[in-house]
């Protein structure tokens, strides 16, 4: 009978004995499990190793309008006086010009009153340019006879001295008709008209019997057909890497999107930008603001009935091409991107 003893030396007549361990087998599941997780593994490694990787800068924001003119604004009253009459409400579409109300003064024979003061006024003024024109011929005529001897010098002087005075006359006539057609412009101004296409947001004032001042506030108004942006707030780290003119994506509150940062050109859903203003420093929030524009041959934005000032945003600045491995590398040891040339020339010195 063979008998196995670990105290000697084995050998193949001796592993024959273990009849169970010499009929056992790797099982085929864990043969293609082991096989499959080499495969996994190199294809991982091959990878973050050959794949590039484009660096971002994110941030989050929203639509603005950058021209002062096309933001939402107050319409205010020109002059005082008392609501006569609205011709919008809230939400209402106006054009260029269109009045949105009129305002009438207390006195209702103000314009009768200032009507008849400007005719007064064109009518002293035509008549001091007509004593001034007499008084400039006598005092040309008066000087050439004093040349000829035939008048005083004193007679001659006193024509010059009435010149004078109706030469002062004459302006004086002329600021008076300017005074009340400026009277009268700005109390034709009591219908306030909107400044351009657009809709009326909110109306602030009251109703018809209320007393407004000049430099009231009647109602808020929102321009039509804007050129929208998008500002985004980067942290401080990465703020001196974002350069005028670098490209970025953008996704847009409630728009459909499937966004790859360091694949974008296989994002679907998002928007060409442009890099055109950063600020120079930090808002309140610590962060700097980075205005991106649509790029003028690129893919046009959304209308403004779609996406309005206000909605939420968020972008991608596109950087330095790099490999995988070393994206990972820069996120778990919380890096910066990569150094523009400029940056790292600078340094260098």
């Amino acid at each position: 009978m063979n008998r196995f003893s670990f105290e000697e030396e084995y050998d193949q007549r001796q592993l024959s004995i273990l009849t169970s361990l010499n009929g056992m087998k790797m099982p085929s599941a864990v043969r293609v499990f082991t096989g499959v997780s080499l495969v996994l593994t190199l294809a991982v490694l091959l990878f973050i190793i050959l794949v590039p990787w484009v660096q971002t800068v994110s941030g989050s924001g929203q639509i603005v309008a950058l021209n002062p003119a096309e933001r939402e604004q107050d319409i205010s009253a020109l002059v005082p006086g008392r609501i006569a009459e609205w011709y919008v409400r809230e939400g209402s579409r106006v054009e260029a010009g269109q009045p949105i109300a009129r305002i009438v003064d207390n006195d209702p024979q103000l314009m009768s009153r200032l009507q008849t003061q400007l005719r007064l006024a064109r009518e002293g003024l035509a008549s001091a340019e007509t004593a001034l024109k007499t008084a400039r011929l006598d005092a040309e005529r008066k000087t050439n006879l004093f040349a000829d001897g035939l008048v005083s010098r004193l007679e001659m002087e006193q024509a010059q001295i009435q010149l004078v005075a109706f030469e002062v006359k004459a302006q004086g006539a002329a600021e008076q008709l300017n005074q009340a057609e400026i009277a009268l412009s700005r109390e034709g101004s009591q219908e306030v008209l909107a400044p351009r296409a657009g809709f009326i947001t909110q109306v602030t004032a009251g109703g018809t019997a209320t007393f407004v001042r000049a430099g009231d506030r009647l109602a808020r108004f929102a321009p039509d057909d804007i050129q929208s942006a998008v500002e985004i707030f980067v942290d401080g780290r990465d703020a001196s890497l974002v350069e005028v003119g670098k490209p970025a994506r953008l996704q847009f509150e409630g728009w459909p999107v499937i966004q790859f940062s360091g694949w974008p050109s296989v994002a679907i859903g998002t928007f060409e930008g442009i890099v055109t203003f950063i600020d120079p420093m930090a808002g309140r929030n610590g962060k700097f603001r980075v205005v991106v524009m649509p790029v003028e041959d690129g893919m046009p934005w959304p209308s403004n009935n779609i996406l309005r000032v206000g909605t939420n945003a968020r972008g991608w600045v596109l950087l330095d091409e790099v490999s995988v491995i070393y994206e990972l590398w820069r996120q778990l040891n919380n890096f910066p991107p990569e150094f523009p040339e400029r940056f790292a020339e600078d340094i260098g010195q």
